[in-house]
């Protein structure tokens, strides 16, 4: 039989076959409905339905996805769906994972169709999911299947086009089935099923044109290589319209209208694999990128199958990103062979290729004249389509090949990220990963990351908390970590730009680090995650490999370098090498280095026609400081970085421009603007308002300054705002404006109930037949409980043990059962209006004792006329009302039972809730009962208690009817106690006394509320020492007991009841053990608020918890979300203020400034004004300090910063051997800086001493006993330590201390003078701090600075009195006092003694200058006339060294007039006191 025969003989049997099989039916179809347990998906026209949690993972291609959606226009997604506007009139690939059985732009508005989808492990499902018949040597048995269906749907018509909607209406079904590895999909079409098969897209532009429906798969964009993210593989089954008609008529199973298609495989998988019955389809061969798929049919076939005349292929092979630009057309993709005759028709399994490059897309289409239009994916890239993608402070700007956005002037970014111009920046994200140590694994489970970016002076500062002990030793020498934060915000040299201008805020950087000698080998993977709401870049790390070890207790230090970065289309590359030292006790000095190769991807937009040959900067690290704190297991990396040109940065001495250098004096939220020579300009930042050297950040919310449209609300951040829907809406496709939230969509109502969006609200209406609010519907005659009444029902006020739960809210329902208009909390009286979901209507809320709103004012609530009308029509229409009913008013006891409100504004309980029982009547039960405390008593006619009738709980209640004998002391004392105030509220925590059957005091008596015992005499007496807390045992009253701990007198000093005997609201009551002490957690009885302490009752910082949430454990060391702390008074008060001021504070006007942690800023200022004054911890203004004057003065915090536990022990550890050292106060530590000659020595500073708690402030140095002394301003001491290995603080003053800020040693007398400049006093003691004495206490107003010259027996102090500052003197026994200088000085913080000429040198914050003068006043010059704003300084060998305030370091000029050295630490703060150590003294 010759080749041809054997074709016909085949092509008969095949065409039998065929034609003994018919198209499905519906009924063939896998079940679907609501008898199937199928969720509905809303209407609309670009609905998606809620996430489908799966139960086991789902394999497509080669991914695990757990979760799905499916959507309007006839696709499943992996992922939540963008604007359909993105991707419907698209071709494949689309962006995100899609299984596509028929997309198209589909509108079920107005009942045009049902969407059903669920996910079923029901065996009847799964036993249809059979795949053998396409797949032989499949090994398949379905676990779980996803059955989603489309029937009777419509395409989306424009009703502005058509007379009245289409009848065309498409029925198709989708079924996802899959195990633990593998998944296969089945489309279904039944008879009849397909009637419409292209749609119009909505931007026609009045063009007759359609788009044909796509049918197939697309994994979405996937990571390729290092080089970010790049079109995934995809799977078409139809290449165009003639074929999509034939959906139902033909199919790869053998049965017309079944497609079958291996979708997904855990292992292995490189693209969608359809089945194969009959010869119809055939496979792309294995390995590499699927190849096209060309397979042409029969003769025989071609009449059902060709293209009507003229038509031609109208289906786009690809879709297009906006922000890559699309090749020429032209251009040769190596596309795959055509068929020959150019008419011949394609199959619908065509399969395109998924070429990494973008092929343009040609859409060809008919007008009603002859012409023929090119419409190609750049006329779809513009702004108009896209602008959403845009930063807000961004413009978009569209060109030939598409869109770019660009940041606005003020701002600098990518376009799709901008930030204001000269802020500084905070990151935060988590680090994740294995690291091994030697041979051991550490595995670091999202550990937190924080950096602080100085962009003006390029200092980037990186912490990673928590990172255990073995690992963080081994990561000091990454500083790679931290370096990625260097260089995107890096100090600009000109002609070059930081990395954040080139990736914005969304980019994925690998590196790979190379250790030698070791060869070990470690990848960096940090991905950024965009900006927060605080527009603080989200960045995630993870580090897996392995590391050097380095032993516990090592330095490591790292040599400044340079690093050439190559930046190509998309991404940068860069390689170094880097060598580090590590010297420790065990080994000394080793030398090691490691090679880094790293590449930064990112999106790039060249729509712009930027030039596209690679560039080349440098990044300078002029200084890498790394550090490992053991005790609190940080990991600390400091980098110092500028970007220039490859060799624009010089090493020569030449002086540049400080805003090139960064040791200008801009302030942190300026930018430094470099003028000619030596000359610059400072301007604050985009956001903030100032001179450029003190800058305020602007309140754009409180000014006005917003760009919030309607239905939203501006919420203020530093530097910026940002803008938030109100409850009910959402931003809307622009990204800017908010539009209503449908929440019919999530489907909130009851399964037989209907959903009625509205404008930021909907409701819920059962269905004829069903009754109740919409949100509970059933069927039976008697009205179902209300969503309100379940709501009410279900608040528990009580613990399992019988405890009143703390602040139980229980919502007030009306006769209907229906949610009153106005609630009101019983507790705190705050009351507000809720709509008919019980959801609180914005801005009703009112403060107790404050008028509320009128919820029934017309124009802002409906009326409760309204309402019941709504409520009777609404009842009426569902049967359960007949007529119409007429409500009697509300009684007083109805009034006062339904004003009485038990849980917070935020939903927890409140303790204490009375709510009083009336009768059908609407009167007074005679018998009343708390339902918390269990007391019952008689009431009368209006409500009021019958004294004597009270009873505790648990026993027999009075007889109400019955008189009751006189009232004894006990009574009289109980029945006196008020429990509601005047207008029905209940009062906060009140104690009633518990008296016997006979009227006497009960021996222990117990706080109902609190649950605090305690023992009493025969007066009602408290026995001291017998007060136990709640749960604990009590104390036995008939046995003498010990005497009272420090937590027991501080409980039972707490007053919580007035002297007339009313409760007083929010007391914190401390809870002892049973021996007396703290309790290590502690929790506050009214807030709810709880944290952890020490065994001094003293809360251990960054361990409250918010009520509600899980408390911290007291045994490990925690740390805080800044939002979870109260409001401090500082808080409160600015929040009252600028209230009172209506939300827009003039520029003159005071409103408090408040740290990050609540705390008052030491400086207060009038607005934006130069009017300023000091103020203490309480916002108490110190007096002397306020001024006029353009430099703000020189304030002190008085309260320490947070510390996090377990602390370090406060021992020292001396510096490095070396003749002369400099000691600096930083706050919280003592730090040590070796000088090598007169230069700075950074390599060799350490911590000399950790003080947690502390402020040190002033600081002295004893030469003869290598002693340190210092003042503490927040414990308000005076302290010393030796300079010896392990040696530990010694207090040597405690009392009689305000502000203790300048000291100074006398080494030859033996003495040590300081000045408190609160006291406004000059003492002295001996240096074991006996013998104390005061030098001087009249005509000091802010003594700061102190010296003594022991050869002269000289005292020396300043005075910054902001209204007459001086210099003066006197000997060490305080005679001859007398003036130095007075005249042209403005802030002398520091003074020292120029040994060499004799002369006392000052450094004055006010005039900038640093000066001297003879001790006579005579020879008055100035050394240096530009200072920044120095605090403290010492003089040393011709050279001056002071700590400045704007820098936050030291900084050397010499006495030429010459800055000559810098040191700034690791960990930016302020520096205060400074001194010299020396081996022998000077």
């Amino acid at each position: 039989m010759d080749r041809g025969e054997v074709l016909a003989v085949w092509l008969l049997c095949w065409s039998c076959s065929v034609s003994l099989v018919t198209s499905i039916h519906r009924t063939d179809m896998f079940p679907y409905g609501s008898l199937s347990g199928d969720l509905i998906l809303a209407e609309g026209d670009d609905e998606t339905s809620r996430v489908l949690t799966l139960p086991r993972p789902l394999y497509f291609y080669n991914s695990a996805f757990t979760q799905l959606y499916v959507a309007t226009n006839g696709i499943i997604s992996a992922q939540d769906l963008p604007m359909e506007k993105q991707y419907v009139d698209d071709g494949f690939p689309t962006d995100f994972p899609v299984v596509a059985p028929f997309l198209a732009d589909i509108d079920t508005t107005g009942g045009r169709g049902q969407i059903y989808y669920r996910v079923t492990e029901t065996p009847s499902v799964l036993n249809r999911v059979e795949v053998h018949r396409g797949f032989p040597d499949a090994k398949f048995t379905p676990t779980h299947a996803v059955v989603a269906t489309w029937e009777n749907v419509a395409a989306h018509e424009e009703q502005s086009r058509t007379v009245g909607p289409s009848n065309k209406v498409n029925t198709f079904q989708a079924v996802i089935g899959y195990d633990e590895t593998t998944s296969y999909v089945l489309f279904l079409y039944p008879e009849d099923g397909l009637n419409f098969f292209r749609t119009r897209p909505k931007e026609s532009y009045n063009v007759e044109i359609e788009f044909p429906a796509r049918v197939g798969f697309s994994r979405g964009e996937i990571t390729y290589l290092l080089f970010g993210r790049t079109e995934g593989p995809y799977y078409s089954v139809v290449g165009e319209d003639q074929s999509i008609h034939s959906l139902y008529q033909v199919g790869n199973t053998g049965i017309p209208g079944i497609w079958l298609f291996h979708t997904g495989n855990r292992y292995s998988f490189d693209n969608i694999v359809p089945a194969s019955i009959g010869g119809l389809l055939a496979t792309s061969p294995t390995g590499g990128l699927p190849l096209v798929i060309q397979l042409f049919f029969l003769d025989s076939l071609n009449s059902q199958l060709t293209l009507e005349d003229g038509e031609e292929d109208d289906y786009p092979l690809t879709g297009g990103d906006p922000e890559f630009q699309p090749a020429p057309a032209g251009t040769d993709h190596s596309a795959p062979p055509q068929p020959e005759n150019p008419d011949s028709p394609l199959h619908p399994s065509e399969q395109p290729h998924p070429h990494p490059h973008h092929q343009p897309s040609y859409l060809r289409f008919s007008l009603s004249t002859s012409a023929v239009i090119q419409y190609t994916t750049e006329n779809k890239e513009t702004c108009a389509r896209f602008q959403q993608q845009c930063s807000q402070n961004a413009f978009c700007s569209d060109y030939a090949t598409g869109f770019c956005c660009h940041c606005r002037p003020g701002f600098y970014g990518n376009g799709r990220h901008c930030l204001p111009d000269g802020a500084p920046q905070r990151v935060s994200g988590k680090v994740s990963g294995t690291v091994t140590v030697g041979s051991t694994p550490v595995q670091l489970n999202n550990i937190d990351l924080h950096a602080y970016i100085v962009v003006g002076d390029g200092r980037a500062y990186t912490a990673i908390s928590e990172v255990p002990e073995p690992v963080g030793w081994a990561l000091m020498p990454v500083a790679p970590i931290g370096e990625l934060f260097g260089w995107l915000f890096a100090l600009e040299l000109p002609d070059s730009q930081a990395g954040f201008k080139t990736t914005g805020a969304e980019f994925t950087r690998q590196a790979e680090v190379v250790f030698y000698p070791g060869n070990q080998h470690l990848s960096i993977t940090q991905t950024g995650r965009g900006l927060d709401d605080h527009n603080h870049l989200t960045v995630d790390s993870v580090v897996q490999g392995s590391v050097p070890f380095i032993p516990p207790g090592a330095e490591v230090t790292m040599d400044p370098f340079r690093e050439t970065y190559q930046y190509y289309p998309s991404v940068a590359t860069s390689s170094s090498v880097r060598e580090f030292t590590v010297v420790s006790a065990e080994r000394g000095s080793e030398s090691f280095s490691f090679q880094l190769k790293q590449n930064i991807s990112f999106r790039d937009c060249r729509h712009d026609n930027r030039a596209a040959a690679p560039e080349t900067l440098q990044i300078s690290m002029e200084r890498v400081f790394v550090m490992y704190v053991k005790e609190e297991r940080i990991l600390r990396y400091a980098v110092t970085n500028k970007i220039s040109p490859v060799g624009a940065v010089s090493t020569g001495p030449e002086l540049v421009n400080p805003c090139y250098s960064g040791n200008h004096d801009c302030d942190t939220t300026a930018q430094c603007i470099p003028l000619e020579a030596q000359s610059f300009q400072c301007q604050c930042a985009t956001g903030y308002r100032g001179d450029g050297r003190n800058c305020y950040d602007i309140d754009e919310c409180a000014e006005g300054l917003s760009s919030c449209g309607a239905h939203s609300e501006c919420l203020n951040l530093p530097g910026s705002h940002r803008c938030q829907c109100h409850d009910g809406y959402e931003f809307g496709f622009d990204g800017r404006t908010c539009v209503d939230v449908d929440e019919c969509s999530s489907s909130p109502c009851h399964i037989s109930a209907r959903c009625i969006n509205a404008l930021g609200s909907f409701q819920c209406q059962c269905q004829p037949g069903f009754y109740g609010d919409g949100f509970f519907c059933s069927q039976q005659q008697e009205r179902p409980k209300t969503h309100c009444q379940h709501h009410r029902d279900s608040v528990q006020t009580t613990s399992p043990e019988g405890y009143p739960l703390l602040g139980v809210f229980v919502p007030e329902c009306d006769s209907y059962g229906q949610y009153r208009p106005q609630q009101c909390h019983g507790s705190t009286g705050h009351c507000w209006c809720v709509d008919t979901r019980g959801q609180e209507r914005p801005g009703s809320r009112t403060a107790p004792g404050t008028q509320p709103k009128d919820c029934t004012k017309p124009g802002e609530i409906p009326s409760i006329e309204g309402v019941e009308r709504f409520m009777l029509s609404y009842f009426k229409q569902n049967i359960y009302i007949k007529k119409v009913v007429h409500v009697r008013p509300k009684t007083h006891c109805e009034h006062h039972r339904d004003s009485v409100q038990t849980t917070s504004p935020e939903g927890f309980p409140i303790i204490g809730a009375f709510v009083p029982e009336c009768d059908s009547e609407g009167q007074y039960l005679s018998q009343q009962c708390h339902g918390s405390t269990g007391h019952c008593w008689c009431v009368d006619s209006t409500g009021e208690e019958r004294a004597g009738t009270r009873t505790p709980p648990g026993t027999p209640s009075v007889d109400c009817d019955k008189p009751v004998r006189p009232k004894t002391h006990c009574e009289h004392h109980r029945d006196s106690v008020q429990t509601t105030s005047p207008e029905g509220h209940p009062l906060l925590g009140a104690y009633i006394p518990q008296c016997d059957s006979i009227g006497q005091y009960k021996s222990q008596q117990c706080h109902g509320s609190t649950g605090h015992c305690w023992c009493v005499d025969s007066t009602g007496q408290e026995r001291p020492g017998t007060r136990t807390a709640p749960g604990t045992p009590s104390v036995d009253c008939d046995k003498p007991v010990r005497p009272k701990s420090q937590c027991e007198h501080h409980r039972d000093s707490i007053q919580t009841t007035s002297p007339e005997g009313h409760p007083v609201v929010g007391l914190f009551v401390p809870e002892c053990d049973v021996s007396g002490e703290y309790k290590p957690q502690q929790c506050h009885g009214s807030s709810g608020h709880c944290w952890c302490v020490d065994s001094r009752g003293q809360e251990r910082a960054g361990t409250r918890t918010a009520p509600g949430t899980q408390p911290k454990d007291c045994d490990k060391p925690v740390s805080v979300a800044p939002t979870q702390r109260p409001e401090s008074v500082c808080q409160r008060w600015r929040a009252s203020l600028i209230e009172h001021y209506g939300g827009k504070p003039e520029p003159q006007n005071y409103v408090p400034q408040c740290e990050l942690d609540g705390e008052f800023s030491p400086v207060q200022c009038y607005g934006e004004t130069t009017y300023c004054w000091c103020v203490d911890q309480d916002g108490r203004e110190v007096p002397g300090t306020r001024s006029h004057d353009v430099v703000k003065p020189a304030c002190l915090p008085t309260v320490a910063p947070p510390t996090i536990r377990p602390l370090p022990r406060p021992d020292v550890t001396p510096p490095p051997n070396g003749d002369v050292t400099l000691l600096y106060a930083q706050g919280q530590k003592i730090g040590a800086l070796p000088l090598n000659g007169t230069r700075l020595d950074p390599s060799g500073s350490k911590t000399l001493l950790t003080l947690h708690g502390s402020i040190v402030v002033g600081i002295a140095y004893d030469c003869k006993e290598n002693h340190v002394y210092w003042t503490d301003l927040s414990a308000r001491t005076i302290n010393r330590a030796s300079m010896r290995p392990g040696a530990e603080p010694v207090i040597l003053i405690n009392t009689n201390l305000v502000s203790p800020e300048g000291l100074a040693v006398d080494v030859n007398r033996r003495l040590m003078f300081w000045v408190d400049s609160n006291a406004d006093m000059i003492e002295k003691a001996n240096l074991d701090g006996s013998d104390r004495r005061t030098v001087f206490n009249t005509d000091l107003v802010n003594p700061r600075a102190i010296i003594v010259v022991s050869s002269t027996g000289t005292l020396y102090w300043t005075d910054w009195n902001r209204e007459a500052p001086k210099i003066e003197c006197s000997s060490v026994d305080g005679q001859n006092r007398r003036v130095v200088v007075s005249d042209g000085i403005g802030l002398p913080n520091a003074l020292t003694y120029d040994s060499s000429s004799g002369q006392i040198c000052w450094a004055d914050a006010g005039t900038k200058r640093l000066e001297c003068v003879s001790p006579d006043g005579s020879g008055r010059r100035v050394i240096h006339p530009t200072l920044n704003y120095p605090f403290s300084m010492v003089y040393h060998r011709n050279h001056f060294y002071y700590t400045d305030w704007r820098r936050d370091g030291v900084i050397a000029v010499n006495k030429d007039s010459q800055f000559t050295d810098e040191y700034l630490p690791d960990q930016r703060s302020h520096l205060y006191g400074i001194t010299i150590a020396t081996t022998q003294c000077l």
